[in-house]
């Protein structure tokens, strides 16, 4: 829960900042009193391959970052030596956000880093994620991010749902 405190910044009940405005489909945060995408919840918890199929839902409908909260939510809870998976796919969620933002620079090297992230864990992939069409999205989203100036807009990479 969050609430403003008297120097109008949101935190939460430890006293944490937290924004509570809502945000548009790219996390950016709107002005006050204009609607948009809530935040999901801090306490999220789906089962993996739900979790994968939310994250398609939401990049496939052009809100890459609700999807990387999804991720990151995975990634949180997730025993240690399944939280480089689910880092490395909230990894290229942020590296499409970046993208259809404009911000190759940022794009590229989020996108590299999720691509090197779940290369490493490419011998343990759960719920029927393909390895070698992953690595294959992420080497045609660089190209795209690198080839383009301004916005680019990637599709989702090959996530079961």
């Amino acid at each position: 829960m969050t609430a403003p405190n008297p120097a109008g910044r949101d935190r939460d009940e430890r006293g944490r900042p937290r924004n509570a405005r809502d945000r548009d489909a790219l996390g950016r945060p709107l002005p006050r009193g204009v609607a948009g995408l809530p935040p999901l919840p801090d306490d999220l918890r789906l089962p993996p391959a739900e979790t994968l199929a939310e994250a398609h839902r939401l990049l496939a409908t052009g809100r890459p970052f609700q999807a990387h909260e999804v991720l990151e939510a995975a990634w949180k809870c997730a025993p240690a030596e399944h939280r480089p998976l689910w880092q490395g796919l909230a990894q290229l969620a942020v590296g499409i956000t970046h993208a259809a933002r404009g911000n190759r620079r940022g794009a590229a090297r989020l996108l590299r880093r999720g691509g090197d992230r779940l290369a490493g864990c490419a011998a343990d992939l759960p719920c029927g994620l393909d390895a070698a069409a992953l690595a294959g999205w992420v080497a045609e989203a660089l190209n795209r991010v690198e080839a383009v100036a301004g916005p680019v807009e990637l599709a989702p990479p090959p996530l079961p749902h």
